[in-house]
């Protein structure tokens, strides 16, 4: 009966995938006015498990859930283990600047990960995530009397969409018993486009649209490392780190202005550059974080992100740089963030509620870019629940992050917003020998 249940439940995910992935078609992965600089919004990595945990992972030994964002945690596992990880997430997002008030809602998937053990004490894992999204749709009539009195009606409109993923595959080993290793080779690849429009209502005057076509590619590595160490117990401290290399941007970048009226476009610029000759580069990452853990029946980790950006190339690169009035530059990001988690009895047979295990961590977020001199800082608290789906480690889990980017101050846009996550943990023996034919 459960091996019947088991099957049900695997079938309904790849059916949910199968939904979600063609539902989101033609839908912005991501919807921020900030998205129009630089890469886009770069996604905060991590499972439904690290979301809900504040995105710490770089020290977190789980056996019960994939834990890519430090490719030395893939060796924490049963060594006979299948396991598997997808997830969806829908962020609802209020904004405001100065008086004016708007609102959006996105759904994505956000993540496919499987792994499997090697040999011994290694093992392997291949996923798909996205690297970062650009949404935005805005727009304004001019106001000025003295040109409308001559011109007409004028509006602008500016548009962006498009994602950038990272396919990526990795492997780890632990030696002694304490300290592992693991590295993965990370590809980037994702198409964007920007758009800004001026539409005459007089049609003796040209409408001009312009914009960029950027195709991204890229290739990087990663590597990690993880040292456990026993304080007494079942209490253990582990200490991570995680270095991702920085690179250069490969693809095209298609710059072009074309003038409509009535039926005929003529074409003012039109203009197709090789992303290497601009010099636009991925930053790179250095990643550390500590955690304790009481056995499997809690844990807390504290994690520190920095990139540097400064050397990026985008401040100057068109399609990348600043479009419109403020001024885009890029700087270093940084991220600090805490999680813990607790679960009041994993093995308890009587009340189901105890065998879950329940999360919360915050997060302070700085942007890889300023606008006209300002940060972007990010602040959030998540809350998070795993449910456990009968036997093994298969489960749903269940997170919400709130959160705020920006203020109102020096005319900047804030953003208050509540995302909430899904992901399912599959989990099953395939590697077992049988003792009998």
């Amino acid at each position: 009966m459960i091996g019947k249940i088991e099957r049900i439940f695997l079938v309904s995910v790849f059916l949910i995938m199968g939904v979600c992935s063609y539902a989101q078609q033609g839908t912005y992965g991501a919807y921020s006015p900030y998205s129009i600089f630089g890469i886009g919004d770069i996604s905060k990595e991590g499972t439904a498990y690290n979301k809900s945990m504040g995105g710490t992972g770089i020290a977190t030994r789980n056996r019960r859930f994939i834990n890519y964002l430090n490719p030395a945690a893939v060796t924490a596992r049963d060594s006979l283990a299948f396991m598997a990880d997808f997830g969806l997430v829908q962020k609802n997002t209020l904004y405001r600047q100065g008086d004016i008030k708007s609102g959006n809602n996105t759904f994505n998937v956000y993540d496919f990960v499987l792994s499997f053990p090697i040999y011994r004490s290694s093992a392997f894992m291949v996923g798909i995530t996205p690297y970062s999204d650009v949404g935005y749709d805005f727009s304004s009539v001019e106001t000025d009397p003295d040109i409308i009195g001559q011109t007409g009606n004028i509006s602008y409109d500016s548009y962006g969409t498009g994602s950038v993923y990272q396919v990526f595959g990795g492997a780890g080993v632990t030696l002694w018993k304490r300290f592992s290793v693991g590295a993965e080779i990370i590809y980037y690849f994702g198409n964007l486009d920007k758009v800004t429009r001026m539409d005459y209502a007089n049609s003796s005057y040209r409408s001009v649209n312009s914009g960029s076509e950027l195709m991204v590619r890229g290739v990087t590595g990663k590597f990690g490392l993880q040292y456990e160490q026993k304080l007494g117990g079942d209490v253990s401290m582990i200490i991570g780190a995680t270095y991702k290399l920085g690179t250069g941007m490969r693809g095209y970048a298609t710059n072009y202005r074309y003038a409509n009226q009535s039926s005929v476009t003529d074409t003012l610029k039109h203009k197709v550059d090789t992303l290497a000759k601009t010099g636009v580069r991925f930053a790179d990452e250095l990643g550390i974080g500590i955690s304790f853990k009481g056995g499997e029946r809690w844990s807390a980790e504290f994690n520190y992100l920095r990139s540097d950006w400064r050397k990026s190339g985008m401040d100057k690169a068109q399609g990348f740089s600043a479009v419109g009035d403020s001024r885009f530059s890029s700087t270093v990001s940084q991220s600090f963030r805490a999680g813990f988690e607790i679960v009041p009895n994993r093995n308890d047979i009587r009340y189901y509620l105890r065998r879950c295990a329940y999360r919360a961590g915050v997060y302070y977020d700085q942007a890889y870019y300023k606008l006209d001199g300002n940060n972007v800082n990010s602040v959030g608290l998540t809350l998070g629940v795993t449910l456990p789906v009968y036997r093994w480690y298969n489960g749903i889990s269940l997170g919400v992050d709130v959160g705020q980017r920006a203020s109102t101050r020096n005319n900047m846009i804030r953003e208050r917003y509540a995302m909430f996550v899904i992901g399912f943990n599959i989990h099953d023996i395939w590697f077992q020998k049988p003792r009998y034919n």
